[in-house]
């Protein structure tokens, strides 16, 4: 299991927000490419996005469906992307004096990436969301930066 722990300087409502737009999947997530439809219940759970994921023109078309869901507080979500297989990815907002800490797990569920050791897999995946976090950081800051002028 991968786990990466990121402090966000806004509120856990303005985080929330970014993670309750799913049209902004492929803004913060490392390898979604495009989102192409993202159900009216999103976040609830059983919702989908469905996104692409790659690097244009070579993109996969998949899905990722919420498993469980504690507005402002915590997303579990099942991530595909096929053929490399299902990771499930739980985001944690907690509540801290500088803003909000968001603690990323996740580990690879079903597919052939689930035969890469986990030794070798969980650096890797751990870089990935490092990039996600910051990335899930600049735009819960900087929309909360707009809301307030």
């Amino acid at each position: 299991m991968s786990r990466n722990t990121w402090t966000i300087k806004t509120t856990p409502d303005r985080v929330w927000a970014v993670l309750a737009d799913g049209w902004l999947y492929p803004l913060w997530v490392v390898g979604a490419t495009r989102m192409r439809e993202v159900e009216d219940d999103w976040p609830s759970v059983g919702s989908r996005i469905h996104h692409s994921v790659g690097v244009w023109p070579i993109v996969l078309n998949d899905d990722t469906e919420v498993l469980e869901c504690e507005p402002q507080k915590r997303l579990k979500l099942r991530a595909r992307g096929w053929p490399p297989g299902e990771a499930d990815v739980e985001l944690r907002l907690t509540a801290v004096p500088e803003g909000t800490e968001v603690e990323m797990l996740e580990d690879v569920t079903a597919g052939p990436a689930r035969f890469v050791p986990k030794p070798v897999r969980a650096p890797l995946i751990t870089w990935r969301n490092t990039e996600s976090l910051r990335r899930l950081a600049f735009l819960a800051e900087r929309r909360a930066a707009r809301q307030e002028r």
